[in-house]
């Protein structure tokens, strides 16, 4: 070995301090090995990346560490962008190989911790830069919505440019796109198919929170034909925690702001044949006012059901036409029986309030209708009507549990 041994037991200790005239701490604390400087452990440790003959590594193949005669007790590599390479490390201690891929065009720094038979430690770090993608293929992606302030139930929304369909491309990709609130929010992606992924947390966004969206694919090869490429990263802040929830039975919607009731509005859901859908929907704008027409909704001109009427102060819940709006015409049902066409109805003063008091990313929920269950994707925004188990499915990286960058790269011994 290119070290020489530490002196380990008492004696040791106390002919030194005789001979020395010098205190215990010389020999390193109590003379325990744990407590001394690490080592110079380059003899020991071996890598497959180039190190200082002007080489770059290929990004195409994983980042392997191996050890000597010492054993290997931790590796953390980690970009000049801050981006953390995970890595599995074996059972013995003998050998360390990434599980993910390296960037292209990135610069490295992989600090390797070692012990050896006596449990001293030892140290070795290493400098590399990756060469170019060898194809220019880049997948585009853009977060959304746009840049702003919304309610507690907004989703992020992450478009790719094209498909992914592969699990484990999948899961490179899922990787690289990050999002963090503060304060903390557990969330997870979930697929909603090959080109668009959602991100919720667990519960609601917290109120007065910020929330970042950002990608760390830039340079991340995801298939043979197809590398990461930049993104444009998205910046959200939520305001207070307003739900609305409506129940169809009582014909009563109750508002709340940070958990505090606010409102309590009289209003009219839709009749048998047109009940309103169940469940949790996310404000997706507002429209001062619509022109509301049957036709829209699939009801044939001329027919009983036939309308066309001017709205005002319409608050949109999905991209099919659902609304909380103005319904003057149906004062008198209001609080009392269900007669719209789907939307909830209320009179104008009060849907002017309700207009006025909620933004996008608000909560509306619906509950005791006869309708069915708000569709989860594809109609708005109906994600909040998976519980977190079946949200979690949907995420291409086992187990949805969700870690920091840093301590996805911390590792423990595991059988490779």
């Amino acid at each position: 070995m290119s070290h020489q041994p530490r002196p380990r037991t008492v004696v040791g200790c106390t002919l030194l301090v005789i001979a020395l005239g010098a205190v215990a701490s010389a020999c390193g604390s109590d003379g325990n090995p744990l407590s001394a400087r690490p080592y110079d452990a380059t003899d020991q440790i071996s890598f497959n990346a180039p190190d200082g003959d002007g080489k770059k590594a290929d990004p195409d193949k994983p980042l392997e560490v191996t050890a000597d005669d010492d054993r290997i007790t931790d590796v953390t590599a980690v970009d000049s962008t801050g981006r953390y390479v995970a890595g599995r490390l074996s059972a013995d201690g003998d050998r360390w190989r990434s599980t993910e891929p390296l960037a292209a065009g990135a610069h490295y720094t992989v600090r390797v911790s070692t012990e050896d038979d006596d449990g001293a430690p030892g140290r070795r770090v290493l400098s590399f830069d990756t060469g170019k993608p060898t194809v220019k293929k880049r997948l585009a992606v853009e977060f959304g919505p746009e840049a702003g302030e919304y309610g507690v139930g907004q989703p992020v929304v992450a478009k790719l440019g094209q498909p992914v369909k592969d699990p484990a491309q999948r899961a490179v990709v899922e990787r690289g796109l990050k999002v963090d609130s503060t304060p903390f929010a557990q969330g997870a992606w979930h697929w909603v198919d090959d080109k668009e992924l959602h991100y919720r947390p667990k519960e609601y966004w917290p109120a007065h929170a910020t929330v970042r969206a950002h990608s760390n694919l830039d340079g991340i090869k995801i298939s043979d034909r197809l590398w990461g490429g930049p993104v444009k990263e998205l910046k959200l802040t939520t305001g207070d925690r307003v739900i609305a929830v409506t129940d169809a039975a009582t014909h009563s919607m109750k508002v709340s702001r940070n958990n505090q009731e606010i409102k309590q509005i009289p209003v009219t859901t839709g009749k048998p044949g047109f009940d309103t859908r169940n469940g949790v929907k996310v404000v997706l704008g507002k429209e001062y006012y619509v022109r509301m027409r049957g036709t829209t909704v699939g009801i044939a001109e001329g027919s009983a059901d036939s309308y066309d009427l001017p709205v005002y102060y319409a608050t949109r819940v999905t991209w099919s036409g659902e609304y909380v709006h103005a319904a003057p015409w149906s004062v008198g049902s209001q609080g009392y029986a269900n007669v719209s066409h789907g939307c909830t109805g209320m009179s104008t003063a009060n849907a002017e309030w309700f207009f006025d008091n909620i933004r996008q990313g608000d909560v509306v929920q619906v509950v005791n209708s006869n309708g069915d269950t708000m569709e989860t994707f594809g109609n708005g925004f109906g994600d909040w009507n998976l519980d977190w188990a079946k949200w979690t499915k949907g995420s291409a990286l086992t187990g949805g549990k969700q870690k920091t960058r840093a301590e996805t790269a911390r590792l423990s011994p595991a059988a490779v």
